[in-house]
């Protein structure tokens, strides 16, 4: 698959600033991966009021204030030490705060099986929390962060943030006509984050592997790169309107592949495929289909019960066929290693 075809979801600086300047937002998990790129790109682009950072871990704050990258925005960026388990904290976090970012969760699937009660806590009553505090505090848009593993889940994690979904669709209910506005952005897996299959492979490579895992040769997954990610949380809380659950057109890749990639020369060994993980992700069901509108880069699932909010976004939206699925093992574009390699330069991972 050539770069070309690969689609990065940018938002001009003109149009970022105009929705973030001088407006104050606030992003839960602040510190991992996705919000630290999500906020050094508002800092850097634009003129907010305010960057709030909310997280459980002091010591990952400090380092993220004493990062260059962050260090001369003193003035703008705010730290706060809190769990998203805290309504009253939460609640006092979003005084005064125009747009919420939710990338808090406990996403790793082994260790959500292994403590399902703290899963559910974080990531299903963690949504309902800021779904309530967003409200009282009179936040105006938020946007929250969801994952492939929701649809159809096999494992607590995918149920918890399917719950998570439907807990910020149906927010929108609760807001009434001038309330804050609650969307989701769901997407594949994004390559380099922490816990994720690039730097498992090259921490195995660089330890003297002799052969790659793999747990079956038919695998395949969703790609994304960080920026793309951002970039594309961006677009989202540009066009939403309420009640959408906004899916990026992004590439497909074979597991196999990939360690083809970072190591041409190594064998491979199956091990099959574990608790809890599925041989192909999927984004769009075949249920979900009959009410999802597609747009040249994304596809939008409108919300059940009121699918007239979620519409009119381009003059080129169309209706999906009955019996669409998008997953990860029919998707139109799919890498090859070409594709892989830059995706992965993209993410600076080469």
């Amino acid at each position: 698959m050539s770069k070309a075809k690969i689609i990065n979801f940018e938002v001009s600086s003109a149009d970022l600033n105009a929705v973030f300047d001088q407006k104050t937002v606030l992003v839960t998990g602040g510190t991992g991966s996705f919000g630290r790129a999500f906020v050094r790109s508002v800092l850097e682009r634009c003129t907010p009021r305010k960057v709030i950072v909310y997280s459980r871990d002091e010591q990952k704050q400090f380092d993220m204030a004493q990062h260059p990258a962050f260090a001369d925005y003193a003035k703008t960026l705010r730290f706060f030490i809190g769990d998203v388990r805290d309504y009253d904290r939460l609640e006092m976090a979003l005084r005064e705060v125009d747009y919420v970012i939710h990338a808090a969760a406990l996403k790793h699937v082994p260790a959500a099986e292994y403590n399902p009660m703290e899963c559910i806590k974080t990531n299903v009553h963690g949504a309902e929390n800021l779904a309530m505090a967003a409200i009282r505090t009179g936040v105006q848009k938020v946007i929250a962060l969801s994952t492939d593993k929701a649809v159809n889940p096999v494992n607590l994690y995918g149920a918890s943030k399917l719950a998570s979904d439907k807990i910020f669709v149906a927010a929108n209910s609760l807001s009434g006509d001038h309330g804050p506005r609650f969307a989701v952005a769901r997407y594949g897996n994004v390559i380099g984050s922490r816990g994720s299959i690039v730097p498992f492979f090259r921490e195995i490579i660089a330890n003297g592997a002799k052969q790659l895992p793999i747990t079956d040769p038919e695998m395949t997954r969703f790609w994304i790169t960080l920026g793309q990610g951002v970039s594309f949380v961006f677009s989202c809380l540009q066009m939403m309107k309420r009640g959408e659950i906004f899916v990026p057109k992004i590439p497909s890749m074979a597991v196999v592949d990939l360690a083809r990639v970072l190591a041409p020369d190594l064998p491979h060994e199956t091990i099959g495929i574990r608790p809890g993980e599925k041989l192909h992700e999927v984004l769009v069901t075949e249920d979900d289909a009959r009410n999802t509108i597609e747009l040249p880069d994304r596809f939008v699932i409108r919300p059940t019960l009121y699918p007239d909010w979620a519409s009119g976004y381009h003059e080129e939206e169309r209706p999906l066929r009955d019996g669409y699925r998008y997953a990860s093992n029919n998707n139109p574009h799919f890498l090859d290693s070409e594709g892989m390699k830059y995706l992965l330069k993209e993410s600076e991972l080469s």
